[in-house]
């Protein structure tokens, strides 16, 4: 089995670290949070062996890449302009493959609707193309279905969830929110640590090791919790920076996959925009929509060797 490099690559300003694997055609990998390159660590492997190139950074304010202190240098223009230049550090002449998760889905979403030219195709999980509403801002729309304690709503202000994820402790936030199956908004009331998760030890399921959780757990003691959340404070400030793009269509083939159980494809109106044409009218090109029966919001490491299926069948059509 080909083992996995790593590197640090200067982009954009920053310092990136990216693991890398295999020789071929390029797949991006983009993770999410709370998460690493490593959340990818079962496809960067899988899609070696099966004669592609991947490559998964550290996003910005992520584990061994560089976290900038302002909270509004976590934009997407910010992480997309990241993203090209690895492209281009990497893979200059090549369009890319590209699978996100999470925010790295969201941020997918974006390296598309703004450089096309460089996605080959796309891959995303758990986070749909949400269209840009010009009425609404995004975190008002937020609270106004769930209130304040929405764990959302709750990383808005700057060092608050920060003070109490170090009450509660590195370990048990990420326990308790990569182990979450409850398919519902997820709440973080004051005091009481994860709103309707019992804060007793977690049982950790087959797919997600002690030895998983170790490296999650030591990158986040180093750097923090605060470059991740940087991203959702950034809510409001993409909706305004997107502002020229309201109405376009994201025009690159696209394979999308949820779980079942995802707290995503739970919130209002999501599934009726993913099933009922909705999605397809925003991202023309969308291919297929795969759910994933008695899965949830992790479904890369909750089902790796499906996932790998999935992505290998979908771009190997290009």
């Amino acid at each position: 089995m080909e083992t996995i490099r790593h590197r640090t690559v200067k982009v954009n300003g920053v310092s990136l670290h990216v693991a890398e694997c295999g020789e071929g055609p390029l797949i991006l990998f983009i993770h999410g949070f709370p998460e690493l390159w490593y959340t990818w660590r079962h496809q960067i492997l899988g899609l070696a062996a099966l004669g592609f190139r991947a490559v998964a950074p550290d996003l910005r304010g992520y584990g061994d890449s560089d976290a900038p202190a302002p909270a509004d240098a976590y934009t997407a223009l910010h992480v997309v302009g990241d993203l090209v230049a690895l492209l281009d550090a990497v893979a200059a002449e090549e369009k890319a493959f590209v699978v996100g998760h999470d925010w790295g889905a969201m941020m997918a979403w974006y390296l598309c609707l703004l450089r096309p030219d460089r996605v080959k195709a796309l891959v995303n999980l758990s986070v749909p193309w949400i269209p840009r509403n010009p009425g609404r801002k995004p975190l008002d729309g937020y609270q106004a279905a769930y209130g304040d304690d929405y764990y959302i709503c709750r990383f808005q202000e700057p060092g608050e969830i920060e003070a109490q994820f170090a009450e509660m402790g590195t370990r048990r936030v990420l326990e308790g929110m990569l182990t979450y199956r409850i398919p519902g908004p997820l709440f973080f009331v004051k005091g009481k640590g994860f709103g309707h998760l019992v804060d007793d030890p977690v049982v950790l399921p087959s797919w997600l090791r002690r030895e998983d959780i170790d490296y999650y757990v030591d990158k986040f003691e180093k750097k923090g919790f605060t470059g991740g959340i940087n991203y959702y404070r950034n809510f409001n400030q993409n909706w305004e920076l997107m502002a020229p793009w309201d109405g376009a269509q994201v025009k690159v083939p696209v394979k999308f996959i949820v779980g079942e159980l995802d707290l995503v494809y739970h919130m209002p109106g999501v599934k009726d925009f993913i099933h009922k044409g909705g999605f397809k009218k925003t991202v023309p090109l969308l291919e297929e929509v795969v759910v994933m029966e008695g899965v949830a919001h992790f479904l890369n490491q909750e089902r790796p060797h499906d996932i790998n299926q999935h992505i290998y069948d979908f771009f190997s059509k290009f």
